[in-house]
């Protein structure tokens, strides 16, 4: 097969998978990720939030930025691949494009460094740990994803980018598990959440950052090489469709990390038979990881 056979060919299958496939991610995408920031910034109003919230927040905002050019996409490979929204804006959607990959793989690395926190060092959680920090933290990812968005060297964000994201994410999640798991004091419904969520997480590297980031430099080393593999070129396709599957996983993510919040006990007093309120005594918990906790008379 020629060149130019091979052209004709990978431009087909891209006009044929990727439009349906980022029609249905742009609709779900932008219902999870709009309902999440509403509840958020809506529902969590009233609330002390906690780090987890700020986190969750930045990572659902750079999903519903880039979620609202996947129309354009959509136009641009169902047209044979011609882009009619002048340079501008394809500069914009391809910043916007690595902005979201390497935002989404650092704040969920955040929100599982924040879990581990919680979960394995919760005194020092309770007493050093406050949203503030968790804005500066998030100030800085923006800032270290706007540089690696500059045109750099693909080997260098697959490694920064991904890979020692995945690894941090790995560890603070491993420990998470075993300190749930061999602590006697956490409810079955807390250790099938923390097991819930670290498939989920890992699961969202296996089919999303991980394939992108191998496939994209191998099909990079294969141009170098002027070599045509149509497996190769298939599979990075499909994995590009995939890269952008995790703005719809994302709000789940999201809505753990809201019913946790939201659900601590509201009466922190206990009341004697008559009705009088006794000591102002905290009762335990259900959430460790929740980091925004009421003070309240009976803590100092």
């Amino acid at each position: 097969m020629t060149e130019p056979d091979h052209h004709e060919l990978f431009a087909d299958f891209q006009r044929r998978f990727l439009p349906p496939v980022f029609g249905v991610e742009f609709c779900v995408a932008l219902a999870g990720n709009v309902g999440a920031l509403w509840l958020m910034a809506g529902r969590e109003r009233r609330r002390n939030w906690h780090t987890g919230l700020v986190f969750s927040c930045n990572l659902a905002a750079s999903d519903l930025l880039y979620t609202l050019t996947l129309p354009l996409l959509v136009l641009y490979y169902a047209g044979g691949k011609h882009w009619r929204f002048g340079p501008a804006a394809c500069t914009a959607e391809r910043f916007l494009f690595i902005c979201n990959l390497y935002s989404s793989v650092f704040f969920v690395t955040c929100i599982s460094v924040n879990r581990y926190v919680g979960i394995v060092h919760p005194f020092f959680a309770r007493s050093h740990v406050r949203p503030r920090h968790a804005t500066a933290v998030s100030l800085l990812v923006w800032v270290a994803v706007a540089a690696v968005s500059s045109p750099v060297l693909s080997v260098f964000l697959a490694v920064f980018g991904c890979l020692l994201p995945l690894l941090a994410t790995a560890a603070s999640y491993g420990a998470i598990f075993r300190t749930v798991w061999r602590k006697g004091n956490f409810p079955r419904a807390e250790k099938r959440k923390v097991g819930l969520l670290l498939g989920a997480v890992l699961t969202l590297y296996a089919v999303s950052f991980v394939p992108y980031h191998a496939l994209r430099n191998y099909h990079l080393y294969l141009k170098i090489e002027e070599q045509y593999v149509p497996v190769v070129y298939k599979a990075y396709q499909v994995s590009k469709g995939l890269v952008t599957l995790n703005m719809c996983l994302h709000p789940l993510l999201y809505m753990t990390l809201i019913s946790s919040s939201c659900g601590g006990p509201e009466d922190w007093g206990d009341q004697s038979p008559g009705g009088q309120r006794l000591r102002q005594t905290p009762k335990p918990i259900r959430d460790p990881t929740i980091q925004g906790v009421r003070k309240t008379g009976g803590q100092k």
